[in-house]
């Protein structure tokens, strides 16, 4: 039987986004973001989509574990590092690549004597502010990690934008000018740029990049689908209805009465809600497709349930299909109608809500 509340993942959309990455940086090696289970996609289905990259990139140690777990060969890169011996001790065990961002790593690092031969990543803080060494820094950091026996060289060396997603910023070229002169005259690979600094900013591409959210055919971009970058989009959430019901001119619909029906209409009940990842704070008039038709919301998110005007579809009934994001609903017209980003939508799909692949 079919849920009530499922999503279809378009793996052929996931190949197709890393050919557009690609095409906008072909002299450099890919490391694909995964993190956050694949952006609510599934980690290990996206990783198996995307086996002939370079490497991957994961937030935390145990989500590269589960990788190597898995049986993924690739470079893994852990982009929040680590916070304590015992977790450094699972990086190299596991053969996973911290990045070194603080001096309390750099200390732990110290502290192992025997020869592992661990591949890191030195990450600059050039104005996110928030992981990185800052760029005076930079000499002493990368000496006393030259010295570390346990360290493979040469170091691989990264910074992370603030601004990319903002055209014309002048932020992101800041960034750009002070990692080269920072890391001017030494060696290792460098890794500047994400999903929006690979598709607006060719300055920042270098040895690899780090497409994260452009995979997923998502635009990093305000105001800008991914269809219109040329990708596709991997995920479409769909649920049906469960009732259908006449509403009179008068009459409010949902809690605390919020949406007051100023003329007769007919109201559908849609088997989806917060409780499995649509947005709690979805306005009134957010557009849904029912039958492929689109109508608006109308009432409050609940947990289990929202409600769309079927005004004008006149031949819906009870178990009809409804598509509240995908391929012909943006997820990004729906994270506007939330005030909030992609991101969080995808990422905040629940786990009652079934994968099913394409």
């Amino acid at each position: 039987m079919t849920p009530a509340a499922f999503a279809v993942l378009t793996l052929d959309a996931v190949r197709h986004n890393l050919s557009k990455v690609r095409s906008c940086a072909p002299e450099a090696k890919i490391m694909a973001v995964i993190k956050a289970n694949g952006y609510g996609h599934g980690m290990l289905r996206i990783a198996e989509a995307l086996q002939d990259v370079d490497a991957f990139a994961v937030a935390r140690v145990d989500e590269g574990m589960r990788l190597r777990k898995a049986g993924f060969k690739q470079r893994i890169a852990v982009l929040e590092g680590f916070s304590c011996t015992e977790e450094f001790e699972e990086l190299l065990t596991y053969q996973l690549e911290p990045v070194v961002h603080s001096f309390t790593q750099l200390e732990i690092i110290e502290t192992i004597t025997e020869v592992q031969g661990c591949n890191i990543w030195l990450k600059i803080d050039t104005g996110m502010n928030r992981l990185g060494f800052k760029p005076a820094d930079f000499d002493l950091v990368y000496q006393r990690l030259n010295c570390c026996s346990l360290i493979k060289q040469p170091i691989n060396l990264m910074t992370h934008f603030a601004n990319a997603d903002v055209a014309n910023d002048a932020k992101t070229l800041q960034q750009i000018k002070l990692f080269n002169d920072t890391v001017d005259g030494f060696i290792g690979e460098r890794s500047l740029a994400n999903s929006a600094a690979i598709l607006a900013w060719e300055q920042s591409l270098s040895d690899w990049v780090r497409p994260g959210v452009m995979l997923y055919g998502i635009s990093p971009f305000p105001e800008v689908t991914g269809q219109q970058l040329g990708l596709r989009p991997v995920m479409e959430l769909h649920s049906r209805l469960i009732a259908i019901k006449p509403v009179a001119a008068g009459d409010t619909v949902g809690y605390g009465g919020s949406w007051l029906c100023e003329k007769s209409t007919t109201l559908g009940v849609v088997a989806i809600g917060y409780g499995d990842g649509y947005p709690r704070y979805a306005k009134v008039g957010t557009p849904v497709l029912v039958n492929g038709q689109r109508v608006e919301l109308i009432g409050r998110v609940s947990m289990d349930m929202i409600t769309v005007d079927l005004g004008v579809v006149t031949e819906a009934k009870v178990g009809d299909s409804v598509t509240l994001w995908g391929e012909t609903l943006p997820v990004e017209e729906i994270a506007l109608w939330s005030d909030t980003i992609p991101y969080t939508l995808v990422c905040g799909v629940t786990q009652r809500v079934q994968l099913i692949d394409k």
